[in-house]
């Protein structure tokens, strides 16, 4: 997959929380986990994840860390004032934040390049079936 590079400034709904992108999205992905379908309060998330060195935050953020179906802890950020989800980061992968794609003002360029913790999809959520599936993580147990 070619790398994407994203140089934006995202914000949480009420302005307080912004986050200057600027670097290639290294993975595009859905996932089905029941951490993640919580989280977005729908079937599925769609997750751009970027290197953390390549977005800046500015503004106060709140987390709560729990431990995900993966058996990794994840620590979900989000703004204190509107509840706009952020970011997420995972302890198996603390060098990357996953960046929810709705942040994004137009993200076009979104391709999931496979879907995650497909065990816990819904047969409602429809997914594009050419979309490679996996019961957890991809084989190789990366992103």
């Amino acid at each position: 997959m070619r790398k994407h590079v994203v140089t934006e400034t995202l914000s949480c709904a009420c302005g307080s929380v912004a986050l200057t992108v600027d670097g290639p999205v290294l993975s595009m992905l859905i996932c089905s986990c029941r951490d993640c379908r919580k989280a977005t309060g729908t079937g599925h998330s769609a997750v751009a994840l970027m290197p953390g060195v390549a977005v800046a935050i500015s503004g106060d953020t709140q987390s709560h860390t729990r431990l995900a179906e993966s058996g990794s802890e994840i620590a979900r950020h989000f703004c204190p004032r509107c509840g706009t989800p952020l970011f997420a980061r995972t302890a198996r992968a603390p060098d990357l934040l996953l960046l929810p794609v709705g942040l994004f003002d137009e993200p076009d360029w979104f391709s999931p390049n496979q879907a995650i913790f497909s065990r816990s999809h819904l047969d409602w959520d429809a997914l594009d079936p050419t979309l490679p599936q996996y019961d957890t993580y991809r084989d190789n147990g990366g992103f």
